[in-house]
């Protein structure tokens, strides 16, 4: 695995030493099971608003507690390995609850970023960061890229 995947300790040393250079923080999470183009944009989008994009991603464990035993679909090694190739993403750390409210409130991001398939009230975390002088940013969702659309077209 790369040196991309850091523990929790890890990115809270980082995003305190990022934070006091004046360097802003972006957060975002997901499963990015069958990563595709929709994720490639939202990463793209992420990096822009920011110095450091840090990617937090469900365990294969807390995805199947989300979406069900026949998920993931690409185990979370493999979905690290993709992530941390892209050159836009800084850092991946993965989490085993089904969401990243205690991710949030440690790192302490600037800017949390979420799909444009969510509404503002439904991204977790979003108290947290603007309590913190944050903001939360919703990036366009790319017409036609999900990974529940694309295993539902490869299934027909």
């Amino acid at each position: 695995m790369s040196g991309k995947i850091k523990s929790l300790d890890e990115l809270k040393v980082i995003t305190e030493n990022a934070t006091g250079e004046g360097k802003t923080v972006v957060f975002t999470n997901g499963c990015f099971d069958l990563v595709h183009p929709g994720h490639v944009h939202l990463l793209r989008q992420a990096k822009a608003l920011g110095d450091i994009l840090i990617v937090a991603v469900n365990t294969d464990r807390s995805i199947k507690e989300i979406k069900g035993p026949n998920r993931p679909i690409l185990p979370e090694d493999g979905r690290g390995a993709l992530l941390t190739a892209m050159e836009m993403v800084d850092y991946v750390i993965f989490f085993d609850e089904p969401n990243p409210t205690r991710l949030i409130a440690a790192l302490k991001p600037s800017v949390l970023v979420k799909g444009g398939d969510w509404g503002r009230d439904e991204v977790v975390g979003s108290e947290i960061v603007e309590k913190n002088g944050g903001r939360v940013e919703l990036i366009p969702y790319l017409k036609g890229y999900s990974t529940t659309e694309i295993i539902e077209r490869t299934q027909r």
